[in-house]
Parts: C-alpha cells; sequence; structure tokens
C-alpha cells in the first residue's frame, strides 16, 4: 500500500458524521498517528441541559484543550510521521458562533485569535457532510448519554454552519465528502473507494458524492 501524498490530514463535519470512525480507520490503514478530540470536558452536560453560563465555559475549555493538542502536533516530524486528526482548530469557533452571545464572541474571538497563529494547517482537510436523518441515526446507535439531548434543531444548525464555514473556506485544499449513501466503517469497498479520492485529493475544493451499494 502506497504511502499518503499528505503528512498531515483533519477530519471535519458535524456531530454523528463519522469523523473519528474514518480518522481511525486511516490510522490503522496507513500507520499514521491518531490526533481524537478530547470529548471529556466537565462543563458539556450543563450545556446540553441548557445550564446559564454553560455555553461559554464548554466553549472555553473546548478551545484550549483543543490549541494545547495542536501545539503538540507542531512539535512533531511531519517529515516522518502521519498525523491524523479528527477536528481542524476552526472547529472551535463554528460551535462558538452558534451558542455564544455577542459579548461572549467578543472575548472568545480575541483569545481565539492570539491560539490561531499558533496552530499547524493540515495538508488536507477532509470535510464529511450528512442529512439530519443520517446524523441523528448514527448519534442514536453509539449512544453517548449526554448526546441524547440534543435536539434536531440544534444538530440542523449545526450543520448549516459547517456548510457555510466550508462554501468559504480555501487555507488548505478540501475534499466533501456526502456520507448519506456510504458506510465506510462497515463496508470495505466503500472506504477503499475513499481513500482514492483521498490519494487524488490536489489545490482547490473537490467533492465527492458516493452512489453507495
Amino acid at each position: 500500500m502506497p504511502p499518503l501524498p499528505f503528512r498531515h490530514l483533519a477530519v471535519e463535519g458535524p456531530i454523528g458524521v463519522g469523523k473519528t470512525s474514518l480518522t481511525n480507520l486511516l490510522a490503522k490503514r496507513f500507520r499514521g498517528t491518531k490526533v481524537l478530540e478530547d470529548v471529556d470536558n466537565p462543563f458539556l452536560d450543563d450545556f446540553y441541559k441548557d445550564k446559564r453560563g454553560a455555553a461559554f465555559r464548554t466553549e472555553l475549555f473546548f478551545l484550549l484543550s483543543r490549541f494545547d493538542q495542536q501545539r503538540q502536533v507542531a512539535q512533531r516530524d511531519l517529515f516522518t510521521e502521519l498525523i491524523l486528526a479528527d477536528y481542524t482548530f476552526a472547529k472551535s469557533k463554528i460551535f462558538a458562533y452558534l451558542t455564544l452571545d455577542d459579548s461572549e464572541l467578543m472575548i472568545y474571538n480575541r483569545l481565539y485569535d492570539l491560539l490561531y497563529e499558533q496552530v499547524p494547517k493540515p495538508e488536507l482537510v477532509i470535510y464529511l457532510q450528512g442529512s439530519l436523518d443520517t446524523l441523528s441515526k448514527r448519534i442514536k446507535k453509539r449512544g453517548r448519554a449526554y448526546e441524547k439531548a440534543i435536539s434536531p434543531s440544534y444538530l440542523q444548525e449545526l450543520s448549516e454552519a459547517y456548510s457555510h464555514y466550508f462554501y468559504r473556506y480555501d487555507e488548505t485544499p478540501l475534499l466533501v465528502v456526502n456520507t448519506n449513501e456510504i458506510d465506510f466503517v462497515n463496508t470495505p469497498e466503500h472506504f477503499d473507494q475513499l481513500v482514492e479520492q483521498v490519494r487524488s485529493a490536489q489545490k482547490g475544493t473537490q467533492y465527492y458524492v458516493p452512489l453507495g451499494s
């Protein structure tokens, strides 16, 4: 199996779309080092229960946690090591704009901008898309307790926020993958086809809309 033409990839997309699953599969096949987001946030439960002030605490905690991880990525040798992350640092801003009020955003953005300059950019971002029905089914299937409180309206807003962000995205090559008709976790053929799309990704934005089996 020839190596991928990238040394630093990041997988993005809304909750439940399959980011971590794809990251794990790519890391296994290409013997890459995984950078998986730490989802253990002590404020997350309060956030989903809509408690006052919980959104700001939740987003700040995630921002600093992601920055700490990304700073460790910057210290690795990307000439000899393949790095695969199941998020991009910009994820922080996508969620913050969805959940924080204007005064909180003002503080948040000042901190984000200070940290952003120190974060390494991936060579390719794989943006996974899925319909609201697809996301809901996958979230239900994995059965995380704190995700039971996620409302369909919040999930829809989140999907739209991701679409809005990546519609204007031009910082790195981008591969947009519609995941509604594929199951790369349980169908090896689907994963192989996706790998070929990743391998052939070039500058700019490319779209992959598989028809399924």
